[in-house]
């Protein structure tokens, strides 16, 4: 695995870890000032980290999951800029709820990694057509 790979993957399970116990700042402290998010909870797509950070402080404290796995995650990298694919299965009261992630990252003049495009799906949320 190469360096930013592992920088990422860290990144982002780090601020998975938060997450899960209600704490949506890890993932808001490395998202870039323009960030872009689509959630399938939300109609339109979210359009700079102001606005994230208002959608995360109304569910700040309401989302425990017991555990997670993060499967196949996946970097693909070009000089200051990686995108993180992967699968993540979230354990919460006895269900198993599954998505789909895609992190666009970029390394800032400062040499940090923030995100810039995030892209979360469920997996298989629709059965039948």
């Amino acid at each position: 695995m190469s360096e930013i790979a592992e920088i990422i993957i860290k990144m982002e399970i780090t601020a998975l870890e938060r997450w899960n116990n209600g704490d949506p700042s890890g993932f808001l402290e490395i998202s870039d000032k323009d960030v872009v998010y689509f959630d399938p909870m939300t109609e339109l797509r979210i359009d700079g980290l102001e606005s994230l950070t208002e959608l995360y402080e109304n569910i700040r404290g309401k989302i425990f999951v017991e555990k997670h796995k993060m499967l196949n995650p996946k970097v693909q990298s070009l000089d200051r800029m990686a995108v993180l694919t992967y699968n993540l299965e979230s354990y919460v009261e006895n269900k198993v709820v599954k998505w789909n992630c895609t992190e666009v990252y970029q390394r800032q003049s400062d040499e940090k990694w923030k995100i810039i495009q995030t892209h979360w799906s469920l997996t298989n949320a629709v059965k039948e057509l």
